[in-house]
């Protein structure tokens, strides 16, 4: 690491870090089902929540007039004391947004100005603040389809949503890792290069496939393991939702539940055969770390997916589970960046 770099690689990390955090309240949000509780987007006055009652009345009166209330919670005894709850955690949400787009533009505006940054990071960073952009529009884009008539958001956006902060997260990263080893002395190992890269491709694959699920609800149903309900590996339901087996490969619930809980077994056999092909490399210490990282994450990963669905997704574990999804993506990043640099 060369020394000029520390602070460009801090403000870097920090990013990743409220990214990370960013995406913990994303999943705290969706499983409170709070995340249609702020019914427009405005990029000032809605930075702090309602301060007086008559702002909160005149909130939640507004809240009445969509579907998610009309529909479900007219039904359930819907007092304004629950309405805060869940506003406060998409605003919370939407908060972090904000705060995130001033610690990526304000320094990286200062870090020009001192010259900090070389051609190449330049480039890079200006990815990243596009990518910012980008999800914040792909968040109310998210949030816009639960506000017509469906009082629920897409689980094709929500996915986009959720898929796309990882990549962000995965790209700082990334870029901070090139600032971290600058000098590329570690001779590639293509074999093994190729074979994280296609890992990488089926953990992202298994991160949509889980924004799908997370949207459908789809992990309510089929609360057995290793098999699905009646004991079936692929239940009868898995072909009868939908009109077609495509459709019930992504818009069926159960269709959706088992294509992520069978694609699981394809990351971990890729992960594992990255680990033991790796066997036959000399690698230096920090590749072998990564690699066995990985193997420790992905079994974490996988068993922390199994006890989710059986006891049908609670609050805690549902949270945990996505959490280690961005652990496994970090590590992930980390080890492919050691194989290719």
């Amino acid at each position: 690491m060369k020394k000029e770099n520390k602070s460009v690689i801090v403000w870097l990390l920090s990013g990743c870090v409220l990214l990370f955090l960013m995406v913990v309240v994303g999943g705290i949000t969706r499983l409170t089902n709070s995340g249609l509780s702020m019914t427009d987007w405005h990029l000032v006055t809605d930075t702090f929540p309602p301060l007086t009652d008559a702002k909160w009345n005149e909130a939640f009166e507004q809240y009445k007039k969509f579907p998610e209330y009309q529909k479900i919670n007219i039904h359930n005894d819907f007092q304004l004391a629950d309405y805060k709850f869940i506003y406060f955690w998409e605003w919370f949400h939407r908060f972090i947004g904000r705060i995130i787009g001033l610690v990526f533009f304000v320094p990286f505006v200062y870090f020009l100005i001192k010259k900090k940054l070389d051609r190449a990071t330049i480039k890079k960073c200006i990815v990243l603040l596009a990518m910012g952009g980008f999800q914040g529009f792909l968040g109310w884009f998210m949030v816009r389809s639960g506000l017509i008539d469906n009082p629920d958001v897409s689980h094709f956006r929500l996915s986009l949503h959720l898929t796309f902060a990882f990549i962000t997260f995965a790209y700082t990263l990334w870029v901070a890792l090139d600032l971290i080893y600058p000098e590329r002395t570690i001779t590639k190992v293509i074999p093994l290069r190729n074979i994280a890269r296609f890992a990488l491709i089926a953990l992202l694959i298994q991160i949509i496939y889980g924004g799908f699920v997370a949207g459908l609800n789809a992990g309510l149903i089929h609360n057995h393991w290793p098999l699905m309900s009646d004991g079936e590996f692929i239940h009868d339901s898995v072909f009868i939702e939908q009109p077609t087996l495509v459709k019930n490969l992504i818009e069926g619930k159960s269709g959706v539940q088992f294509v992520h809980r069978t694609f699981a077994y394809v990351v971990v056999a890729f992960i594992l055969f990255l680990y033991y092909r790796s066997t036959k490399f000399s690698l230096n210490r920090i590749q072998k770390n990564g690699i066995k990282t990985l193997v420790v994450f992905v079994f974490i990963q996988f068993a922390l997916g199994v006890f989710t669905l059986l006891y049908s997704v609670p609050l805690a574990l549902g949270l945990i589970h996505q959490i280690m999804a961005f652990f496994l993506l970090s590590a992930m990043t980390f080890t492919l960046h050691r194989l290719s640099k």
